[in-house]
């Protein structure tokens, strides 16, 4: 074997500082210019949404917030792996394309439970589907229903259920393969406002104790600002991110923290971003 010597000057004699060392990525998710276009009837091709760019850290919650239709969904559904982008490229734990199975968990607007299945059962659809080990997976089961405040309605059916428990059932069954990203797409968009105030508090204490990576879409802007670490705004379709806006927030755990200066001031910001007119604008709160 040939070695070939190397005769290049150190640094300190060049003069020159010394190369540092790339930071190392600490992105969960990693978007880069993300779009999609489809063809409509007599609509010819329809852009859905524009190129976007952003990252998503470890461990942080990043909420996307903008008026319907701008496709904020359409982006949330190429993340899961559900639709395929029309260009760009994205990342998730460094593996792109194709999203593996245990990586990520999904909550929807709708709990979409099995009406057959108890509340256990649903919650153990992850295992089955991935072949994990039941025993196991239903120890964690127990202990996730446990967690959200479903304990003693194990056996309980969807029907027998209120909304915000149904919503309950599906954040644990997401949970359930303990992936390290959550992607949530309105997932109280259904429910009443009273319910809604409880499930985020109920989201926030989750998040907190199990330290995950959550990309939530929210109409919602005072939802985005009580959850989110970071908020991306996004213009009408098709949707590009106009800015972000990081809440500084004394006391994120509480609702109490809503009736503060800081609070008001995101949300004012936010509404300003998208061009609000409160009074005829009613698409997002």
């Amino acid at each position: 074997m040939t070695v070939t010597p190397d005769h290049s000057a150190p640094a300190a004699a060049t003069g020159m500082p010394a190369a540092k060392a790339p930071a190392p990525d600490t992105s969960a998710i990693t978007v880069r210019g993300l779009a999609k276009s489809y063809r409509s009837g007599g609509r010819g091709v329809v852009n859905a949404l524009a190129p976007v760019s952003f990252t998503v850290g470890d461990g942080e919650f990043v909420c996307l917030v903008g008026p319907s239709g701008c496709g904020k969904s359409t982006l949330l559904k190429i993340l899961a792996g559900i639709l395929k982008p029309s260009s760009g490229e994205y990342r998730i734990h460094k593996q792109g394309g194709a999203v593996a199975d245990c990586q990520i968990g999904l909550v929807f607007q709708s709990p979409v439970l099995l009406p057959w299945r108890t509340v256990l059962q649903n919650t153990m659809l992850p295992a089955d589907a991935l072949e994990l080990d039941r025993d196991a997976m239903r120890q964690r089961a127990l202990q996730l229903l446990d967690m959200v405040g479903l304990k003693g309605f194990e056996q309980s059916y969807p029907s027998e259920l209120s909304g915000g428990m149904q919503q309950r059932c599906s954040i644990t069954r997401a949970l359930l393969h303990d992936p390290p990203i959550l992607l949530m797409d309105e997932p109280f968009g259904a429910l009443d406002a009273m319910t809604r105030d409880i499930m985020n508090s109920e989201l926030q204490r989750i998040r907190l104790e199990s330290g995950k990576t959550i990309f939530l879409i929210t109409h919602s802007i005072s939802e985005a600002v009580f959850l989110a670490d970071r908020i991306l705004v996004m213009s009408a379709r098709p949707g590009r991110i106009v800015d972000e806006v990081i809440p500084d927030l004394p006391d994120r755990g509480s609702l109490d923290v809503m009736t503060t200066p800081q609070f008001g001031v995101a949300v004012h910001r936010i509404r300003k971003l998208l061009g609000i007119d409160v009074r005829n604008r009613p698409n997002v709160d």
